[in-house]
């Protein structure tokens, strides 16, 4: 034992320049090597992840039921809440990073703050790991935040209907943990009771409003490629030939781009969205002007696309209109229930003639 109180007295003294490197590095590894949200190994890593968590809470809370006063812990302790909240900082950097890849920011920051905010927290409130209450609230979260995604890619189906199941699955998974704990100590959880209860009560009822206000990410989608063209069609090797306009460095770091069309021009808006390989819906172009009058965003036309999971660089598709004018435009591309995946934003222009136009692959 005199190893393991050595290994914390040193772990302690360097505790912030550790936690601050592994965080780092946590999060530079789930950037690089967990690609494709649908692989085995990537959802292997966080169930690991949140087994670990599991067993980590019941044996802290069975060691602390035996007697084992505030003050008075040992190394074991010590080191097993270390190791709950290493697992579930690695769980928030994973999620993080997932949610990022599908989210659009104007859309889904507010729930992106708060995932940050978890992920923060969970570095900032370390003493709080002792407390029942904030162990089994973290749990439910990284529960719900999996399920979300993971019920879809299981079930091959996207929608209310398992976001729904997805927080009951969450919910049962909680209550399993609880049925242990409520067994290894008794007294602690009933003190903790209430406000277990209204903690994961009220992160259930937040969960549920954001995703109904459309505000989570339409995660396992994602937008890989987008763009507006004068031109799209299929060539000999089954890709998309795309006629655009030359863009300089500065043309990409624009709010919007710069679109010139010759009248009775067609446009197309093409985008390439990300679905896991058993999970196969549907997608809208929603087109959509800006009238200056009403300072308000109209919607001109919405196109439904079929959309075919497991393509890594996601499902291509397009959509087009004959009736463009002058003006601010913006193709939101959504899931049925209205979850933004993208935004294309351009300003059309109309000249006299066709501009010259260069010639790409998609």
């Amino acid at each position: 034992m005199a190893v393991w109180e050595k290994t914390k007295d040193i772990y302690k003294k360097y505790e912030n320049r550790l936690s601050s490197v592994s965080l780092i590095v946590g999060f530079l590894f789930d950037i690089f090597v967990l690609t494709r949200i649908d692989m085995p190994k990537e959802n292997l890593w966080i169930i690991s992840h949140l087994v670990v968590a599991v067993i980590g809470i019941i044996i802290i809370n069975f060691y602390e039921n035996n007697d084992v006063k505030r003050g008075e812990v040992g190394s074991v302790h010590y080191w097993l809440t270390v190791t709950v909240q290493f697992a579930f900082g690695g769980l928030l950097s994973t999620f993080l990073v997932f949610y990022f890849r599908s989210a659009t920011i104007y859309a889904s920051w507010p729930f992106l703050l708060l995932l940050a905010l978890s992920f923060a927290c969970n570095e900032l409130l370390k003493e709080h790991y002792s407390r029942l209450t904030f162990q089994i609230s973290y749990f439910f979260l990284c529960t719900f935040l999996f399920t979300i995604y993971y019920v879809p890619i299981l079930f091959g189906s996207f929608g209310t209907e398992t976001f729904i199941f997805s927080g009951f699955v969450s919910l049962g998974a909680t209550m399993i943990l609880i049925f242990f704990l409520f067994h290894v100590t008794m007294e602690k959880f009933k003190k903790s009771a209430r406000a277990t209860f209204y903690s994961v009560c009220g992160l259930y009822v937040v969960f549920n409003l954001l995703y109904f206000l459309n505000i989570i990410p339409p995660i396992p989608l994602s937008l890989k490629d987008a763009g507006v063209f004068h031109s799209i069609s299929r060539n000999n090797q089954g890709n998309y030939s795309v006629q655009y306009e030359w863009k300089n460095l500065r043309d990409y770091f624009r709010p919007y781009e710069s679109f010139n069309y010759a009248p009775g021009e067609t446009v197309y808006v093409y985008s390439a969205v990300f679905s896991p390989t058993n999970l196969n819906t549907d997608i809208l172009h929603e087109w959509q002007y800006y009238d200056e009058d009403a300072k308000e965003w109209i919607t001109a036309t919405k196109i439904s696309l079929s959309l075919v999971g497991g393509r890594e660089g996601g499902y291509r598709t397009y959509s087009m209109t004959r009736n463009i004018f002058p003006g601010y435009w913006r193709v939101n591309v959504e899931t049925p229930s209205g979850q933004v995946i993208g935004r294309i934003r351009f300003i059309a222009r109309e000249i006299t003639s066709t501009p010259f136009l260069y010639v790409g692959t998609k």
